[in-house]
């Protein structure tokens, strides 16, 4: 059994041994000669290779993971987001120093011997023998650059990681036989260009041209001589040599590299001399890395963006795909944001709510006929700490929401109507809608089990005011928001009208299920997320054609110099509703903004419409309007689902009472003011509404209600915690047992905020 030394390494004989084997091998390699697969070297060893000649003839070569670039629709960059910092450069554009720099700390006999430098080591053998240790490495540059491919290759993975840097003669004879073929294939200024784009650099910097940028602030063609020496020394132990947080350490080191290339000629002792004396002149500039650094407040976009590319099929038929591709960056993504639509969101919302403040507001900016994402913020910044969050309230939660959505109040109303005016309901549709009523029942499902009001106590519904009283028609119904009016017509035509028509319009919860077939959901008892609400919204705005939601408008993707375009998700547009109907619907909506609930939100320059919509206990407030090119959805609440906006105050304005015309209905008219500056004016194709003869014109204009009250929307359930989400609350009331009838037609009545909450 060999003998150890009492440190359990070594003797400096077993170490001259061990070298000299890897010079036979090295030699044995060169000579293109088959290994053996037992004996003294260990060969056969669990994980070692058994055969030089057996291993694959070429190389994988993956490429090189890269930064991602996020640009807006005007080509301006939003963030930068990466796995690992990298821009891939040519060797022309790294400084003439640098590439010396390297060439002589890492490998001086560079352009002198092959893959493998047996003077090397031998000298290695000779020095590491006398010193009783590893004092010196043999490893070429070129081996140093395989073994980086390796683990380039095995990316994030810790295992796969270690397997490429482990420490046996199985990796080395790997790393020869491919520092061959690399030699022959590439040429010895390739080898230094892939090198030094691919080498690590600390402080997050892969590559040359990262590490010019992060420690000096430029780029690697205009690296002098002092700063290509400390970059160079850094290669060998990024971590001990880290001038940011090692000075000393990093300035002794910075002064070998120098004094290297003074001995193997590349510059005169002098200049070295001069050199050494130098500061280090770090000029850092920290990592910009991901959607926290967005500007213009579009953090929350570009996260929707990285969920997008994660999400979609196009990019790959599996997560584990896309996320690779995702990884690898490399990625110029431009994108449907306008800079200046995004700009007015952030501006209005700053405008009219603190970041501190107990609500947080959420806004979306959609562009009707084409699906294009124009603007996308919120109040509470993207972050971590107090007052921040990384959820996004303007999107689904598959899409990096932080709930299932919020209730919608009354802006879910439009629905129902364009649903009944689709069925053949005239316009000019008459219901009683008295103050207070029972739910009507039975009421008819697309299953065909009738949902029915049923068991010791019956649910019941109610308007705002006690001065709401009917009968009302159609366009004082919309513009007053009477909440029985809505639950007549329901009754009226029944549920799967309702269904059809949110179908079309791609309106779900924010869980991604579809919407309960219960009389409650006419008053916006479920959740639904902003983007969903806006993109829903702007079908009417472009005469009933319904658009998908898109973020992306090109991508292109560069592996090593070259590039290629990636294909991206399409807007699909499909016909929701007919002309007519969409035009209706436009003309309810603008009396909305006219002279109903939603005065505070009309824009004075363009044609606007819109709906107000505030949930019971004011939990959630609402406004959701459009022009004829631009539509948008303003959500104000709080994310918990816990605090009731009454005494409250929102942007330094005291409110008694939050209703949807006040705080949303104004973020949502600056914020659509501002988008809008500059852009088309366009007109409604509005339709002529008769007026009822009966109709009792002192019934007077509320400041704005819509509030939903009424079993069918009581005890919305929100989520508990933090901001952030987390469970679900039961309802604040209490069902009658046996109320619900009908089997699976009807489900719990509405009153949770998405699904089957714990």
């Amino acid at each position: 059994m060999p003998k150890k030394r009492s440190g359990g390494g070594l003797s400096p004989t077993q170490q001259a041994a061990k070298f000299l084997g890897v010079s036979v091998l090295a030699g044995a390699v060169m000579a293109g000669i088959a290994l053996p697969a037992v004996g003294a070297l260990g060969l056969a060893a669990k994980g070692s290779v058994e055969s030089f000649d057996e291993l694959p003839a070429n190389m994988k070569t993956p490429p090189l993971s890269q930064r991602t670039t996020i640009l807006d629709a005007k080509g301006d960059r939003i963030a930068t987001v990466y796995s690992r910092d990298r821009t891939v450069v040519d060797l022309k554009d790294v400084s003439p120093y640098m590439q010396k720099a390297i060439v002589a700390i890492e490998d001086a006999r560079f352009y002198q011997h092959g893959a493998v430098d047996l003077k090397g080591v031998l000298r290695a053998l000779n020095r590491n023998a006398q010193s009783g240790g590893v004092a010196e490495g043999a490893s070429t540059l070129t081996q140093q650059y395989v073994k980086n491919v390796f683990v380039e290759e095995a990316g994030d993975d810790p295992t796969k990681v270690a397997q490429a840097t482990q420490q046996t003669l199985g990796r080395k004879i790997r790393e020869l036989k491919y520092a061959i073929q690399v030699e022959e294939e590439l040429g010895k200024k390739k080898i230094l260009e892939n090198y030094l784009n691919i080498t690590f650099f600390g402080q997050q910097a892969y590559g040359v041209e990262a590490a010019s940028q992060r420690y000096f602030s430029k780029s690697a063609k205009d690296l002098d001589l002092q700063e290509s020496a400390l970059l160079a020394g850094i290669v060998q132990s990024p971590s001990r040599y880290d001038p940011v947080n090692d000075e000393a350490e990093a300035t002794k080191r910075r002064n070998v590299v120098l004094q290297r290339m003074a001995d193997v000629g590349n510059i005169s002792q002098a200049e070295a001399d001069e050199a050494k004396e130098q500061p280090l002149g770090l000029k850092v500039s920290r990592p910009q890395n991901g959607c926290i650094t967005a500007v213009k407040g579009a953090s929350f976009f570009c996260k929707y963006v990285e969920k997008v590319f994660k999400n979609d099929p196009v990019f790959g038929k599996t997560k584990e795909e896309r996320a690779k591709i995702w990884n690898q960056g490399g990625l110029t993504i431009r994108t449907t944001l306008d800079p200046q639509a995004q700009e007015s969101v952030q501006d209005s919302l700053k405008d009219h709510v603190n970041q501190d403040d107990q609500v947080a507001a959420a806004a979306t900016l959609v562009e009707p006929g084409t699906g294009r994402i124009l603007g996308m913020g919120q109040s509470k910044p993207f972050g971590y700490g107090k007052n921040e969050t990384e959820y996004n309230y303007s999107v689904d939660a598959s899409m990096g929401g932080s709930n299932y959505g919020f209730p919608t109040g009354s802006t879910f109303k439009p629905f129902v109507a364009a649903a009944a005016l689709e069925e053949g309901r005239p316009v000019t549709q008459e219901y009683a809608a008295p103050y207070d009523m029972d739910y009507p029942s039975p009421v008819q499902t697309c299953s065909g089990k009738p949902w029915v009001n049923g068991g010791p106590q019956k649910a019941t519904v109610e308007n705002e005011d006690e001065s709401e009283v009917g009968p009302y028609r159609l366009r004082e119904a919309m513009e007053k928001s009477v909440n029985t009016y809505f639950v007549q017509m329901i009754s009226d035509i029944g549920l799967c009208p309702v269904v059809k028509m949110t179908d079309n319009l791609h309106v779900v919860q924010g869980n991604g299920e579809k919407l309960p077939e219960v009389p409650a959901i006419s008053l916006g008892s479920k959740g639904i997320s902003p983007l969903t609400m806006a993109s829903a919204y702007a079908a009417f705005a472009s005469r009933g054609m319904y658009c998908t939601p898109i973020a992306i408008e090109s991508i292109t993707q560069k592996i090593g110099q070259q590039q290629k375009s990636l294909e991206v998700p399409k807007s699909t547009c499909s016909r929701a509703m007919s002309e007519e109907t969409a035009d209706t619907v436009n003309t309810l909506l603008q009396g909305v903004v006219d002279s109903g609930t939603g005065q505070e939100a009309g824009l004075t320059d363009r044609d606007s419409a819109g709906k107000t919509g505030t949930t019971d206990e004011r939990k959630n407030a609402w406004f959701v309007g459009y022009t004829p090119n631009l539509a948008g959805a303003v959500w104000v609440g709080s994310a918990t689902q816990q605090v009731k906006m009454e005494g409250i105050s929102i942007g330094g304005v005291w409110h008694d009472k939050v209703y949807g015309g006040q705080v949303p209905g104004p973020i949502w008219r600056d914020a659509m003011s501002g988008a809008l500056v500059g852009k088309e004016a366009g007109s409604f194709n509005l339709v002529d509404i008769p007026e009822g003869d009966d109709e009792d014109e002192d019934r007077g204009d509320r400041n704005d209600e819509d509030n939903d009250n009424g079993n069918g929307d009581n005890g919305i359930g929100g989520l508990t915690g933090g901001e952030d989400g987390g469970t679900f609350p039961t309802p604040s009331f209490s069902i009658p047992e046996g109320w619900i009838q009908g089997g699976d037609n009807g489900g719990n009545n509405g009153n949770n905020n998405g699904g089957n909450w714990p």
